[in-house]
């Protein structure tokens, strides 16, 4: 059985919030931005806390129960409260979870909180006394490239993942620098990103490279901050007299089979087939395709991954990704505006709040209210958000 929504009852998001993303060293403590962004989440959708029955945190650097930490902060209501770590897949778990409990029946509100208080450089692990769960994507990664001590592992598994694919079929490395630019660009037209000034394709490719073909600006930056959402049953949103504007039409989550490391891909190794698996689910579940989306938020954590997820979502045929960029079916007056909200890339990415940043986006987006990056006529809407170790979450929003 699938991690498909079950028809059970719908799934209304009701209310969303953000912060501004800052870097590390510049934010406000995990604590204060977590409640912060839960109290946004709730006054927007007018839903007082002691309405909420349950509480599912998500964060990836942090301590035990850091997430009752986080949302104390907005009340001490005795509510169960789930801590949740699911690398960068967290926030969308969380999202996930409250869902699955709003939709089996087991609660008529649920609120989805993710945060994260990073630290600068490059992404590593806590522990060096017991086995790391990134031990067997290493050994494949190693197997198939080699390992560069010196180098950032994140960006050589997915600059890997990029020069994988320029083998196959021959994408130009500027035509992944093409991503910043356009992530620059939407970033521009948001507040809460982190980076909004515009970049020129001569300066993304001119910035150091890290893993080739990434550059610097083409991955993401460490970064703080935090997201909610509150969901509800239909049944408690007209009782309430909440907004219904937009339903979870369907959800997906799924992990790793043996082609991630059999298949000599790195493609595979940073979660194509999770990605494809996960969309393919939800489109069957929704009875659409992906030329009914109007707006997706994906997970280019490097451009290297947007642009093979591309493929794995199905908006553009395998092999057709390099034609996509280079044609602006990636961008407004295209064929579907990706990561209006600038991305991982421009927006930032602090890990645990990523996945509820991006649905706050699709949200305000299905609702009318993403300002001067709204996609006209939004009706659907897609995230998608990974985390390798490994997890994948795809969501369809839907406009009702």
């Amino acid at each position: 059985m699938s991690a498909v929504q079950a028809s059970q009852r719908a799934v209304h998001v009701v209310g969303v919030g953000m912060i501004p993303f800052t870097k590390p060293g510049a934010s406000e403590p995990y604590t204060v931005m977590g409640a912060r962004a839960a109290r946004l989440a709730l006054d927007d959708a007018k839903v007082d806390y002691a309405l909420v029955q349950q509480a599912y945190v998500g964060y990836v650097y942090g301590d035990s129960t850091a997430g009752q930490a986080a949302i104390y902060g907005v009340g001490l209501s005795g509510i169960p409260v789930f801590n949740l770590n699911n690398n960068c897949s967290t926030g969308s778990s969380a999202l996930f979870l409250a869902r699955q409990a709003v939709a089996s029946g087991m609660v008529e509100c649920a609120i989805a909180l993710g945060f994260e208080q990073m630290q600068p450089g490059a992404l590593k692990g806590a522990w060096d006394d017991r086995p790391s769960p990134m031990a067997r994507f290493a050994e494949a990664m190693d197997a198939h490239q080699g390992y560069e001590p010196q180098t950032p592992r994140a960006a050589q598994f997915f600059g890997g993942a990029g020069r994988d694919y320029m083998r196959q079929y021959g994408a130009r490395a500027d035509t992944f620098g093409r991503i910043s630019v356009k992530a620059r660009q939407h970033a521009a037209r948001n507040p809460l990103a982190l980076f909004r000034q515009p970049l020129t394709l001569d300066e993304v490719m001119a910035s150091a490279t890290v893993f080739d073909p990434l550059t610097r600006f083409q991955c993401c930056p460490p970064t703080c901050g935090a997201a909610a959402a509150v969901v509800c049953s239909a049944d408690f949103a007209k009782r309430h007299k909440l907004d219904q504007r937009v339903v979870i039409a369907a959800q997906a989550m799924t992990t790793d089979t043996p082609s991630t490391f059999e298949s000599d891909d790195m493609r595979k190794v940073v979660g194509y087939d999770m990605s494809a698996a996960a969309a393919r689910q939800v489109y069957e579940a929704a009875g659409i395709g992906p030329e009914d989306l109007d707006v997706v938020e994906l997970h280019d954590c490097f451009t290297a991954n947007e642009l093979i997820t591309y493929e794995a979502l199905g908006l553009t045929p395998e092999g057709t990704a390099e034609k996509f960029i280079l044609d602006g079916d990636n961008t407004y007056g295209g064929r579907i505006v990706t990561n209006p909200s600038g991305g991982l890339l421009s927006k930032g990415h602090p890990l645990g709040a990523t996945g509820l940043a991006q649905c706050t986006e699709l949200v305000w987006q299905l609702r009318g209210q993403a300002e001067q990056r709204q996609v006209e006529g939004a009706r659907l809407a897609l995230q998608h958000n990974l985390g390798l170790g490994g997890a994948c979450v795809v969501t369809l929003y839907q406009a009702v």
